[in-house]
């Protein structure tokens, strides 16, 4: 896979297909071949007739791993994905994130409004704003001696999908306590740009995809149904509502 180097952080990506282009932003704990490549997503979009551009996020996947909290929080990957655009000179993009990675995107968009043209912010609907729980359960998970020893239920989740994907288990504790810069309500109702807020119906860790669409100007949700937080990216409902949103909504 292509990687890039700015101001010592080395990212790797993938870039595949022609066509109008759209960024993938993984969740915590994944990276893009598991969260896009695995699910179908990366194959389906270039099928759709678009380019397609995943990166792993610092601290997961084939980028560079840090051990220190301070390198990391959204704002920070956001400015990432940016820098990725810059360096395939891509001036404009769709940009679709899942859970943490849209966190990131809703940074991205709210900071760089001329760079995204739709976003879709997958797996997170008002814990955006409001929060998805105490962090530090998941941290001491990850960096517990075994998984036998965890007894936190989400801790326990996170964990084994940390191992089932290969992660540094540090990198992802020191970025699961990074500094978690906040979106206000006033931040998300100043998108512009045409949204989809996709959750399932079981997923308890998102928060309500409506109650974060309804501050969003131009939004609309997708719900999921019957899958939970670990499970619903893959979705048949989820990727038949996602290609018709990038194929109905004007840009």
């Amino acid at each position: 896979m292509p990687q890039f180097d700015l101001d010592g952080v080395r990212i790797s990506y993938l870039d595949e297909g022609e066509g109008d282009p759209i960024l993938l932003i993984h969740g915590f704990a994944s990276n893009k071949k598991v969260n896009w490549v695995n699910t179908g997503w990366v194959d389906l979009l270039v099928k759709d007739g678009r380019r397609v551009i995943a990166l792993d996020n610092r601290g997961h996947g084939d980028s560079q791993k840090f051990h220190d909290p301070a390198a990391y929080g959204a704002p920070t990957m956001a400015e990432d994905a940016r820098r990725l655009l810059d360096q395939l000179k891509i001036e404009t993009v769709d940009v679709m994130g899942y859970s943490m990675g849209a966190r990131i995107s809703a940074f991205l968009t709210l900071n760089h409004p001329n760079r995204v043209r739709r976003a879709v912010f997958s797996g997170l609907g008002y814990g955006m704003i409001g929060g998805v729980g105490d962090p530090e359960p998941i941290a001491l998970a990850l960096e517990a001696d075994s998984l036998k020893d965890v007894e936190d239920r989400t801790g326990r989740a996170f964990r084994a999908f940390a191992e089932q994907t290969g992660s540094d288990r540090l990198a992802l504790a020191a970025c699961m306590r990074s500094s978690r810069q906040k979106i206000s309500e006033e931040d998300v109702a100043r998108i512009e740009r045409p949204v989809l807020v996709a959750v399932g119906t079981k997923d308890d860790i998102a928060g309500s995809p409506q109650r974060l669409a309804d501050l969003i100007p131009h939004a609309e949700v997708l719900e999921i149904p019957g899958r939970d937080h670990m499970v619903a990216v893959g979705d048949k409902v989820h990727k038949q509502g996602v290609l018709a949103f990038l194929n109905n909504v004007e840009a």
